[in-house]
């Protein structure tokens, strides 16, 4: 019984591409060429569109979130420790199999204040003095701009680029921490704790290079006060088991604080994934467009092949093998144009940096031209857009069940704009047709 099911299954599939065959044949001479080639067209944009923007997006967005978790929330936060939970906690993290990086820190609020008198406010965090070889996500991501990342000496610290260009210093200048959040041992203001600045570092994110700045472990002792609460930054090994991590610390010690990056970052990567989301809806409406396309192009065959569907109907052909004809045409226009375009749409996006500085070029010469043409005197002010360069060194993130999802579903509009339009061949009567011819 199976056998002929089988069989008959394998006839049946046989006979609707025979015939699709045929139809795409006519198709190719008459003037339903043009609506299937723009159709595969649209979706070959789409899709590549889509694929490039994401792809990009990706990158941007992991740049930030990648700066964040190594650099300012870690992956997961234990907080307030007391210090004579502290060794005791210290030892079970390094000895935790899922957990790569345990990270004492101090932390404390501070008002910058430069040699020449300009002021910013700052996050001052105490690190171990060798955070550089016990951390590599640290080191990878706080990339030494300037100098050195040396707190070695006392009194010495290392600042973000923009903090430092906010105060006008580079290496070897001094600052005053002239206002200092701490507990009741601590001076609220003062101009006695200056420090010496030793390197400037650079991350993803501007906010972090705009704000912070790092000192020893000894020094946030000295100056943040008796008070000050001891936190330790978790780096787990594989970034999907934070939870199982964040559990395991509850369980051994339930009377200190966890928390997660998802929970410490909830309203800032909510807000990226909300940006995310809207982005690829307004793309995704090029693939509504192109299925409207679709559906037209599809009724539109529907009626010109009525005859030809009369015929088959009368020759035995059953409305579901008709209907799948033209179901199977729908594919094809799917797959042929989402395709190429995830092909050009990952070429796109691996070449990202040079597509970013062609733009630049070709911005320039044409603000070039014109300013020649209409205003030659203010033509030696015209420079090539930094932001460009900028995002040229972004590289783009492909996310693969991203690119799966968006060719899966250009494939997955056509498919279901032709279900949509053949329809009608299950309402055509055959009598009334062969009547009408």
């Amino acid at each position: 019984m199976k056998t002929e099911k089988k069989k008959s299954f394998l006839r049946s599939l046989s006979w609707v591409l025979f015939v699709s065959r045929r139809f795409s044949r006519v198709d190719r001479k008459g003037r339903s060429k043009v609506t299937t080639f723009l159709a595969s067209l649209g979706i070959c944009f789409g899709v590549m569109t889509l694929i490039t923007v994401i792809s990009v997006m990706n990158g941007f967005q992991m740049s930030f979130i990648d700066s964040i978790l190594e650099i300012s929330s870690y992956h997961a936060r234990v907080s307030d420790v007391p210090g004579d939970r502290a060794a005791d906690f210290a030892i079970w993290a390094k000895e935790n199999p899922d957990i790569k990086a345990c990270v004492p820190f101090y932390e404390a609020q501070s008002l910058l204040v430069g040699k020449s008198g300009r002021e910013s406010a700052a996050v001052i965090r105490a690190l171990p003095k060798n955070i550089y070889e016990t951390d590599s996500g640290f080191a990878d991501e706080a990339v030494v701009w300037t100098g050195n990342y040396d707190v070695e000496s006392e009194n010495s610290i290392v600042l973000g680029s923009d903090l430092a260009k906010a105060l006008k210093v580079r290496p070897g200048m001094e600052v005053t921490l002239f206002a200092l959040s701490g507990g009741n041992d601590v001076d609220l203001i003062s101009s006695d704790r200056v420090f010496t600045v030793r390197g400037l570092f650079h991350s993803g994110y501007a906010e972090i290079n705009s704000s912070y700045a790092f000192v020893s472990l000894e020094s946030g002792l000295k100056y943040f006060g008796s008070e000050a609460k001891l936190n330790y930054g978790l780096k787990v090994k594989r970034l999907n088991e934070v939870s199982k991590v964040v559990r395991q610390v509850e369980k051994a010690f339930p009377d200190l604080n966890c928390e997660s990056w998802e929970n410490f970052n909830k309203s800032f990567f909510g807000a990226l994934r909300v940006e995310k989301n809207l982005l690829m809806l307004l793309v995704f409406l090029i693939f509504v467009v192109v299925a409207i396309n679709i559906f037209n192009g599809m009724r539109r065959m529907v009626y010109e092949r009525r005859s030809e569907i009369s015929v088959l109907s009368a020759f035995g052909g059953q409305h579901n093998m008709i209907q799948s004809i033209f179901i199977l045409q729908g594919f094809l226009i799917g797959f042929e144009g989402a395709i190429p375009g995830l092909a050009f749409g990952l070429l796109l996006s691996v070449k990202m940096g040079t597509v970013f500085m062609i733009l630049s070029k070709a911005l320039f010469y044409v603000q070039y031209f014109f300013c020649m043409l209409f205003a030659p005197q203010t033509a030696a002010y015209v420079t090539e857009n930094p932001m460009y360069m900028i995002y040229s060194k972004i590289p783009p993130r492909i996310v693969p069940s991203e690119v799966l999802l968006i060719t899966v579903f250009g494939i997955f509009s056509a498919l279901l704009a032709s279900y949509t339009a053949s329809r009608s061949v299950l309402k055509m009567k055959v009598a009334e047709v062969m009547r009408d011819e």
